[in-house]
């Protein structure tokens, strides 16, 4: 796919991420506005809010995966623009995911893990640009397929619709990797 194919699919996916971007930031900033002011999910039960933060947690430490998996590709020389660009973009919603991703834990009364020191990415196997995608949309498959199980076994429906959210904007990087490199963007009616 050339350089224009990708920028003019960018602009398509943008105007589509900015309309369903402003629901989806209305949805995870009311979820978020609700857990900040409500005690009473603290109260609801020990063990349901530890389960809660235990899915959170795994959540943010594969969020905080993608944020360094992106800077590699980002550093990689690999990607030009408006490849680049975009993967810098997809970067960016990982940072916004793990940042309400880490006050929500903090805020039901858990610690938010951190960034692992290294990751063990296949770096030897990155040698072009579309090596790098590639690699990016296996990693947004997996993201899509653990919120994709995540959200039915949170305790709190209101965690459930923002892990939601964030399960539909990897679903949109997914895509939009797979036809960067001249894949079907969505290969099945299903996703698991």
């Amino acid at each position: 796919m050339s350089f224009l194919a990708v920028a003019q699919a960018t602009n398509v996916v943008q105007a589509r991420r900015i309309f369903l971007g402003r629901s989806g930031l209305v949805l995870s900033g009311a979820a978020v506005a609700l857990l900040a002011g409500k005690d009473v999910l603290a109260a609801k039960g020990k063990s349901s809010a530890a389960s809660d933060i235990g899915i959170l947690n795994t959540a943010l430490a594969s969020e905080l995966e993608a944020i360094a998996a992106y800077q590699v590709g980002a550093e990689s020389g690999l990607l030009q623009k408006p490849v680049l660009d975009l993967a810098v973009t997809f970067q960016s919603h990982h940072r916004a995911h793990a940042g309400v991703l880490a006050s929500t834990i903090e805020k039901l009364g858990g610690k938010a893990v951190g960034a692992k020191a290294r990751y063990a990415f296949p770096t030897e196997t990155l040698k072009s640009q579309a090596d790098v995608l590639r690699f990016a949309a296996t990693l947004e498959k997996g993201a899509v397929s653990a919120y994709l199980g995540a959200v039915p076994v949170f305790d709190n429906r209101d965690l459930a619709k923002a892990a939601a959210s964030i399960l539909g904007d990897e679903a949109m990087h997914w895509a939009v990797l797979r036809q960067a490199v001249g894949e079907a963007p969505v290969p099945a009616a299903f996703v698991s």
